[in-house]
């Protein structure tokens, strides 16, 4: 696929998805949807990738959903008629991004300056790490515009930052700043605007260089498949499972030996290859 409304790229191990249509705030667009949605698989699926950078260009990370129609865009060509119909085959835009970042094999760490409101808020609720500008603004501004909230974050939001402050946040549908959403834990640090990416870098560089990825992977899918469940049993299953195998793993044998001789790591594994297939999530969508 090409893009138009998305910028990729990849260098040392590290790929850049940007939301690329700054003169219009990053409006986002079914256009976008797709692209997006294709460059988050792109990555996950390159064995040269093992960190995805999300951020916006210009100034602004996304505004939301682009309304200069006047309406919201509910269908796109490939939907057979879309939301109109109340066909249940049809997913909205920004859910399928927050989704396809939760299903990630590969980090993703958004890097925010600026506005990010609607689904500029929710389709970074499944990043690994929010790093945010001192001018970042947040909003799930639903309510005031009579709609619901998207992108799965009724899901994403109380995991993050709780209950008490996701009901303020969605109910009142109020904007805050930076200053705020890092406190409720929404952000993981704040930086001046002209850091911030290069500060996204140079966590997307330590995780490159010092993690694991099979690891990594299996990692951010325990925490999201296995935390939700009502009992620690399942979960100690899968660790012991786990944990039994690691005896024949060349990554734990390469990680223990790199760490007794107090050299960097070099990692063998990879994500396409070595993720166990028993793991009860594989062959979930």
């Amino acid at each position: 696929m090409s893009y138009t409304e998305v910028a990729y790229s990849v260098a040392d191990r590290v790929a850049t998805i940007a939301l690329n249509r700054p003169q219009a705030r990053n409006g986002y667009t079914i256009t976008m949807s797709d692209e997006l949605e294709d460059a988050f698989s792109r990555a996950d699926a390159d064995p040269d990738v093992r960190v995805v950078v999300f951020t916006g260009e210009g100034t602004d990370f996304c505004v939301g959903a682009d309304l200069s129609a006047g309406s919201l865009e509910v269908a796109g060509d490939d939907t057979g008629g879309g939301a109109a119909g109340g066909e249940q085959s049809w997913q909205e835009p920004a859910g399928r991004c927050s989704r396809r970042i939760f299903a990630s094999n590969k980090p993703v760490i958004a890097a925010i300056r600026g506005a990010a409101v609607g689904a500029g808020s929710t389709i970074i609720l499944p990043a690994d790490y929010r790093l945010a500008a001192t001018d970042a603004r947040f909003g799930f501004v639903f309510s005031r515009r009579g709609i619901y909230p998207e992108g799965a974050s009724t899901w994403f939001l109380p995991r993050l930052v709780g209950l008490g402050t996701a009901l303020d946040w969605m109910v009142s549908g109020r904007v805050f700043g930076a200053e705020e959403a890092a406190r409720a834990g929404l952000v993981h640090q704040l930086h001046e605007p002209e850091d911030v990416l290069d500060k996204a870098y140079e966590l997307a560089r330590d995780l490159a260089d010092n993690t694991a990825p099979v690891s990594v992977a299996v990692i951010r899918q325990m925490l999201y498949r296995m935390s939700p469940l009502d009992s620690p049993g399942p979960v100690h299953e899968v660790d012991s499972r786990l944990i039994a195998e690691c005896a024949s793993d060349p990554d734990a044998v390469e990680g223990i030996m790199a760490f007794l001789q107090r050299r960097a790591p070099e990692f063998s594994g990879t994500v396409d290859k070595d993720i166990p297939a028993w793991l009860p999530w594989r062959e979930e969508p």
